[in-house]
């Protein structure tokens, strides 16, 4: 997940040194995780008010889920099964060494 620091619900109203901070973090984010787990693609998706899924209405971030070919779709990211090919210790590891340079 990418979010502002600062609890906000609009995305058009987020000051631009605040957007390109964001947008700069999503795409640095992206590279990581590429690099970590080597997927064949990525989700980036936002969900913007309640009607569109917003789990806390005045809050906005950016989901990215790495996907392989023949993954289970969003199961993992939106139902409530949960398909865990991997140790969460272990993906914890992978992922603090990868995103070192939030730091």
């Amino acid at each position: 997940m990418v979010a502002p620091r600062r609890h906000t619900a609009s995305l058009s109203e987020l000051p631009e040194p605040e957007h390109v901070d964001l947008a700069e973090t999503l795409r640095r984010s992206v590279r990581s995780l590429a690099e970590a787990f080597r997927p064949d693609g990525l989700n980036i998706g936002m969900n913007l008010g309640a009607a569109a899924g917003a789990g806390v209405v005045d809050h906005l971030h950016w989901h990215v889920v790495p996907r392989w070919a023949g993954d289970t779709n969003f199961m993992a990211a939106v139902a409530e099964v949960r398909v865990m090919p991997q140790h969460l210790l272990e993906t914890y590891d992978r992922l603090r060494a990868a995103f070192d340079w939030l730091e």
